[in-house]
């Protein structure tokens, strides 16, 4: 069934309906509430509320945007509102491994690869983290390819031409960073072998 059929199931009271669209989106929800709040137990908080916040509000959704657009949207404002909070503000900056979506994977890693894999995903995240706000929330939000440049624009109110901007000029802030911290390395590490 399609979202709009969903939609006007659940609109005339069939809940199993809307659970369906639940289901469609449950992971892209906890993932976009992530991105905002860097700790799992916030987002999936955020994530069930906005849910539950899609439903007390499904009247109101008038198709302008996509279903999902518009309910990660709820997700995002949620999100936000949550991170204002000074107990949420302090935990966002601490990220269990594998909360932030970049983990680095291979079949059978050598012991060596899974350390250099390990400390690259830090460098990674700490450099990330780093960034502008606007740049690092484009990024992590277009980092699981789920979310289109127009979607993720619509989430967090700006142009899709600025995402799409942002994502790149990120992406350019990040590379810079990662070379300009490899060439300091290998310098520090040459003057050590001197």
């Amino acid at each position: 069934m399609s979202d709009a059929e969903l939609i006007e199931l659940a609109r005339n009271g069939d809940r199993a309906a809307f659970g369906n669209l639940v289901e469609r989106y449950q992971q892209v929800v906890f993932r976009t509430a992530l991105v905002a709040l860097r700790s799992r137990e916030d987002a999936e908080d955020v994530a069930q509320d906005a849910m539950v916040s899609a439903f007390l509000k499904l009247e109101s959704f008038r198709g302008d945007a996509s279903f999902k657009t518009w309910l990660l949207t709820i997700t995002w404002n949620r999100a936000m509102d949550k991170r204002r909070r000074v107990g949420a503000w302090l935990r966002r900056f601490i990220v269990p491994d594998g909360a932030d979506g970049f983990e680095l994977r291979s079949d059978q890693p050598s012991h060596e690869e899974t350390l250099i894999a390990e400390e690259s995903r830090r460098e990674v995240r700490r450099l990330l983290m780093k960034l502008p706000a606007k740049y690092r929330e484009v990024l992590m939000l277009s980092a699981s390819g789920e979310q289109t440049f127009d979607e993720i624009g619509q989430v967090l109110g700006i142009p899709t031409g600025t995402a799409k901007w942002r994502a790149m000029e990120g992406r350019r802030l990040l590379k810079k960073k990662l070379v300009s911290r490899r060439i300091q390395g290998a310098v520090g590490t040459s003057r050590h072998a001197e």
